[in-house]
């Protein structure tokens, strides 16, 4: 897999509140560099998980969506005359 990619203004938005959490939560104060610095740890160590997660989850929403499709080519298909008949 490729290194996850954020735009900056959704690093920007993660590093503030990692910086946010830290402070309140914790009482420690960090600066934008560090929160950057974890950002970059987390997303190296574990955003693989997420991101598989996150395909899983659209295969998921995917196959559930192709037997929804699959019931209605099944509701189209007609009977054969004899079979009416009975």
């Amino acid at each position: 897999m490729s290194k996850i990619e954020l735009d900056q203004a959704a690093e920007d938005e993660i590093t503030k509140k990692i910086k946010d959490y830290l402070s309140e939560e914790l009482n420690i104060d960090i600066g934008s560099f560090d929160a950057q610095y974890l950002l970059d740890f987390f997303s190296e160590q574990v955003g693989y998980q997420y991101y598989n997660q996150g395909l899983a989850d659209a295969l998921k929403a995917f196959e559930d969506k192709l037997e929804e499709f699959n019931e209605l080519i099944y509701q189209l298909e007609k009977d054969s005359p004899a079979e009416t008949l009975k």
